[in-house]
């Protein structure tokens, strides 16, 4: 993994090469530029210190003078700045040239724990198919670190594939917020859980059940909950969406909620939610 230490990240690889990654090791950003004379001194003892890590953290370097967005976006006023990241949230940070004793103390906060190492192992174990060993490491990773991200995660996951949707949802309900890759799965997993509540009827049924007292709002809430069940989406959006358009605050405004969620299932890019977002805007605000 030494080959891979230490890497050179830009404002247009920032978020998949630092916040995404982050999920799976912790990643150290050393913002620098070629005329800062302080940089000369710690850069090199990052890039020493990361190789000599075999992997249990990665070195970002990031040139400010090539890179302002980023330098912008964090509001970088003086380098070197150095900033670790765990789970795509910043974990740590320091500002100037420092010791090499001083830098592995910040490194020591930040490295992978035991919780770490369990829920990697429960990662491992459920992509091989040992889902029963796989619960046990995230459990146990859970009760080192009250919601940690990737344990609880990978428990929801499992509890969800389980049946056991209520406790998923207890689970995922006590997870830190995190951002990047595992806060987007946790806020998917989430919301699929809460939108396939009491999905569990017949689908004809529902539909004769409309077709003889069209307007019913509590029909139609198990209709669109059912089609999300089945991943007919674009269905359960447009039922949805006509109970708002009847009474949107029915049911402490259920339908507009599950629109919402269904948004956040889907993901931001999905054209489907750009369009219902629109219709949506149009029923609540006409």
């Amino acid at each position: 993994m030494e080959e891979h230490a230490v890497i050179e990240v830009t404002d247009a690889t920032f978020e998949a090469e630092v916040l995404d990654a982050s999920a799976q090791l912790p990643i150290v950003v050393d913002f620098w530029a070629p005329w800062c004379e302080p940089c000369r001194t710690l850069g090199p003892l990052l890039e020493r210190l990361a190789r000599d890590s075999k992997g249990a953290f990665r070195l970002a370097k990031v040139d400010i003078d090539q890179n302002k967005g980023i330098a912008q976006a964090l509001k970088i006023q003086s380098i070197p700045f150095v900033v670790a990241f765990r789970n795509g949230q910043v974990a740590s940070e320091f500002v100037g040239a420092q010791s090499e004793g001083v830098v592995r103390q910040f490194l020591s906060r930040i490295l992978p724990d035991e919780a770490d190492g369990l829920a990697t192992e429960g990662e491992s174990l459920t992509a091989g198919g040992e889902v029963d060993q796989a619960e046990i490491r995230f459990r146990a990773a859970l009760d080192l670190r009250p919601r940690h991200p990737r344990a609880t995660l990978g428990l929801g996951r499992i509890l969800a594939a389980s049946d056991r949707a209520d406790e998923a949802t207890t689970v995922l309900a006590a997870a830190v917020t995190a951002d990047g890759a595992i806060g987007d799965e946790i806020d998917r997993l989430s919301a699929e859980l809460r939108i396939r509540a009491d999905s569990a009827s017949d689908e004809a049924e529902l539909r004769a059940r409309l077709d003889a007292v069209p307007g019913d709002l509590a029909t139609g809430l198990e209709l669109g909950r059912l089609l999300v069940g089945t991943g007919r989406h674009e269905e359960a959006l447009a039922v949805f969406l006509e109970g708002v358009r009847l009474d949107r605050e029915y049911e402490d405004a259920a339908a507009r909620r599950a629109m919402l969620d269904i948004f956040t299932l889907l993901g931001r890019d999905n054209e489907l939610v750009d369009e219902y977002q629109r219709k949506l805007s149009q029923v609540m605000y006409s």
